[in-house]
């Protein structure tokens, strides 16, 4: 798939492009969960708390749109879909890796001379 046919030629560099397709709290909450494996819809709402079932709903057809995501439904009673990422989704699930880790190094990890919350605290006896 070619573009993503949001707004053709009005990008003013990659970044801006990506950003349209990943934008909102929810599509790169998605793409994590999808990379783990192939979920339910329902599936998706218990790993994503908070997202409402009309954004989940409208994200997974603008992302199946944009090729991130693919939609199996299977001819059951009841039906049954599941959501992959397509080797698009995936490609940017890996170009998403590098902003992770400076999330897990920069925001979720302490600065220097800060404690963690896993860190261990030595008893100091006598104060009040």
């Amino acid at each position: 798939m070619g573009t993503t046919g949001r707004r053709p030629g009005a990008y003013v560099c990659g970044i801006d492009a990506a950003m349209d397709v990943i934008g909102g709290k929810w599509k790169v909450l998605i793409l994590w969960a999808l990379h783990e494996r192939p979920c339910r819809f329902g599936e998706l709402r218990r790993e994503l708390p908070g997202v409402t079932e009309k954004v989940l709903a409208s994200h997974l057809r603008e992302m199946e749109a944009d090729g991130l995501v693919h939609r199996e439904a299977y001819d059951e009673v009841p039906p049954r879909v599941e959501y992959s990422l397509t080797p698009r989704g995936v490609s940017l699930n890996e170009a998403l890796e590098p902003l992770g880790d400076w999330g897990r190094a920069n925001v979720l990890s302490p600065a220097p001379g800060q404690m963690g919350e896993d860190d261990d605290v030595p008893l100091v006896t006598g104060a009040a």
